[in-house]
Formats: C-alpha cells, sequence, structure tokens
C-alpha cells in the first residue's frame, strides 16, 4: 500500500466547528510531524469512506487512517492520536481502561452535540498548515 509518508490521516467533519477546532489543535501539538487531516467531504474523504463500506453522508465520526493502512474510528481514534502525539498528551490514554461501549457512548452523546457546542468559528489554515491537508487522492489509488 502506498502511504503518504508514512503519515497517520485524520478524516474529520470539515462543515463541524467542534471538529475544526480539534484538528487545529492536533496541527498545534503535532511537534514530530504525524498527522495529515482530510475532511470526510472531500473527495478523499468520500473515496476513504466508500471504500471500507462506511457511511458517505453522516459525518459524525472521526477516523484515524494508520500508515500500515488499518483506521480506528470515535474514541479509538481519539485516544490512538493522544498516543501518538505523545508527551503530556499520552495521559489521556488513561481513557483506555474504560470498556469501549462506554467510550463510544461517551463518543456519541459528544457527537450528536457538537454543533450546539462550537463556536462555528471557522478555522483557516496557514500556509504550513494547508500542505497537511488533502483533498484528492494524491496517488489515485491511496485508499484500496
Amino acid at each position: 500500500m502506498k502511504t503518504l509518508n508514512n503519515k497517520n490521516i485524520v478524516f474529520f467533519d470539515g462543515d463541524c466547528g467542534f471538529c475544526n477546532f480539534w484538528v487545529q489543535w492536533i496541527l498545534e501539538h503535532d511537534r514530530r510531524d504525524q498527522f495529515l487531516f482530510s475532511s470526510l467531504q472531500s473527495e478523499f474523504g468520500q473515496k476513504f469512506l466508500s471504500s471500507r463500506g462506511l457511511e458517505t453522508s453522516q459525518f459524525n465520526t472521526l477516523y484515524l487512517l494508520k500508515p500500515d493502512g488499518k483506521y480506528l474510528d470515535k474514541s479509538r481514534a481519539v485516544l490512538e492520536i493522544a498516543k501518538i502525539l505523545g508527551g503530556i498528551y499520552s495521559v489521556f490514554r488513561i481513557g483506555i481502561v474504560l470498556p469501549g461501549a462506554l467510550r463510544d457512548l461517551l463518543y456519541d452523546i459528544i457527537s450528536r452535540n457538537r454543533m450546539k457546542i462550537s463556536s462555528q468559528k471557522c478555522f483557516l489554515p496557514d500556509q504550513n498548515q494547508k500542505k497537511k491537508f488533502i483533498e484528492t487522492d494524491p496517488f489515485n489509488s491511496l485508499l484500496q
């Protein structure tokens, strides 16, 4: 499988201010340049979803595509992002002690209410950050 420089790709709801806030947060704390990003609404995001038989019109789940081609969703993705960021952010991995079903229930509650939580301010990446966003599949087969 071709990868994008062995990066982890975060797929998120590009129309959600809450989701965009967390993308911006990851960008600011990604000191080792380990992440790329793609909105689920983009061509690349849609290809990711459809190639895995996932819902292509409801964007209420965060996905993390690992360099090995495996992906995680919901709370598993959040905990893995914390692990990859490392350092003090690894403390969030304590959430692993909760059963997956309970973690995902909490995730789903936040997901359903994220538009109310969000300030709906639009995030505009700077020039360096723009390089980390993928709109189309650069290899035209990356996700197959």
